[in-house]
C-alpha cells in the first residue's frame, strides 16, 4: 500500500493499532526524541515540521516493509559517516555498529529509525532502499531536464519492445520528473545506471534509493500521483530482461550504418500517438531520429504518421523544424 495523503497528513495506515505497535506521530508534530529544543522562529518552526512530517512519513514506509533512512533537503544520507577522515578498508557497510552507512543504515525497525532521525535532526526527507527484501524495489526514474523526457522514452521502448508499462506507485518529483515503483524478484540483481536504457531514464537498484514521498528538498516536495495505485506492480518481464542485458560496452556494436533506434520504430511510434501525445512523440521521436544522422531523411515519413494521428502537415513540419532547432541549441530547451 502506498502512502496517501488526505487533508495535510498521511493515509492508509490501519486503522485498528495491536496493543504495543509503534504508531507514526501525525505530520503536524515532533517526537520529543527530535526537537532538542522549542523553535524560536518561523524559519527553525518549518524546519522542525518538515523534519516531523519527514519521520512521519518513513515509519509508514517501513511499516509496509520499505526500508528507509533519513535524507537532507540536498537528497544526502543525512547522517555522517563514523569512518571519516578514517577510510575503511574493505569500505564498512554498517558492519561496526554505528549509524552513517548511507541507504546501508536503512531499515523498517520503528526504534531504529526514530533513532536514526533523533541522530539527524536536520533531515526533511527520507530514502526507500531498493533491491531490499520483501519488495526488491525497482525505481524507474523518468527524468525532464535538459531537454530529456523519460516518460516518453519508456513509451517507445515498451512500444519497440512490446511490454505494457502498468499502473503503480508513482512519485512526482519537485522539477516535473516521476518515480515509478516496480517489485523485482530476488534475482538477478538489477544495477543502478544513468541513461542505459534510454535519454532520460535512470534505474534505481541493488545499493541505491529513491527519495520518498513526502520528503521537502531544495527544489520542494515529492509528492504521490493522486491516481496512483496503492502497491507497486512487478517489473514486466521483458523490461525486466533490458534491465538485466550486458551493458552497452559489453555487445558485439551494430553493423555500420544502423541507427542506434530503428527508423520504422520511430515511425510506427509516431503513427500509433494516442490523444494528448502527439506532438510530444513527435518531438521526441523527429529529435532521436537527428541524433541519428536521419533528420532529413525520416522528416517526411514522421510527418506523414503525425497526419495519420490528426495533426496538420503544418503542425508537424513546425515540431519536427523545432526539435531539429532543439538538437542544436544542445538539448537545453523544452520541448514544444
Amino acid at each position: 500500500m502506498a502512502l496517501h495523503r488526505r487533508h495535510g497528513r498521511p493515509t492508509g495506515t490501519p486503522t485498528g493499532t495491536p496493543a504495543g505497535r509503534p504508531t507514526a506521530p501525525p505530520a503536524t508534530g515532533t517526537p520529543a526524541c527530535t526537537r532538542p529544543h522549542a523553535p524560536t522562529g518561523p524559519a527553525e518552526a518549518h524546519a522542525t515540521d518538515a523534519h516531523a512530517a519527514a519521520l512521519a512519513h518513513a515509519l509508514l514506509a517501513a511499516e509496509r516493509g520499505y526500508p528507509v533512512f533519513p535524507l537532507t533537503r540536498n537528497k544526502l544520507p543525512a547522517l555522517r559517516s563514523p569512518h571519516r577522515g578514517h577510510p575503511e578498508v574493505p569500505t564498512c557497510r554498517g558492519e561496526c555498529g554505528r549509524l552513517g552507512h548511507g541507504v546501508h543504515d536503512a531499515s523498517t525497525d520503528p526504534l531504529t529509525i526514530r533513532r536514526m532521525f533523533a541522530a539527524a535532526p536536520w533531515a526533511t526527507g527520507y530514502g526507500l532502499a531498493c533491491g531490499r527484501p520483501p519488495h526488491h524495489l525497482i525505481g524507474i526514474d523518468l527524468d525532464t531536464k535538459h531537454g530529456a523526457d523519460g516518460l516518453t522514452a519508456l513509451r517507445f521502448l515498451a512500444e519497440q519492445h512490446g511490454f505494457p508499462i502498468p499502473p503503480t506507485i508513482t512519485v512526482l518529483t519537485p522539477s516535473g520528473g516521476r518515480h515509478l515503483w516496480l517489485t523485482g524478484p530476488p534475482s538477478p540483481v538489477i544495477a543502478n545506471s544513468a541513461g542505459r536504457l534510454a535519454p532520460g531514464i535512470d534505474v534505481r537498484g541493488a545499493g541505491g534509493y529513491l527519495v520518498g514521498p513526502g520528503s521537502l528538498t531544495v527544489r520542494g516536495h515529492y509528492t504521490l500521483a493522486p491516481d496512483a495505485p496503492r502497491r507497486p506492480a512487478p517489473v514486466p518481464n521483458t523490461l525486466l530482461a533490458l534491465l538485466t542485458a550486458p551493458p552497452p560496452s559489453a555487445r558485439r556494436e551494430p553493423p555500420p550504418g544502423v541507427p542506434p533506434q530503428s527508423a520504422a520504430a520511430l515511425v510506427r511510434f509516431v503513427r500509433t500517438s494516442p490523444a494528448g501525445q502527439r506532438n510530444a512523440r513527435l518531438f521526441w521521436a523527429a529529435c532521436r531520429a537527428d541524433e541519428s544522422g536521419l533528420g532529413q531523411e525520416l522528416a517526411a515519413r514522421l510527418t506523414e504518421a503525425a497526419r495519420h494521428t490528426g495533426l496538420s502537415a503544418q503542425e508537424a513540419r513546425a515540431t519536427i523544424a523545432s526539435a531539429a532547432r532543439h538538437r542544436q541549441g544542445g538539448g537545453k530547451r523544452g520541448s514544444p
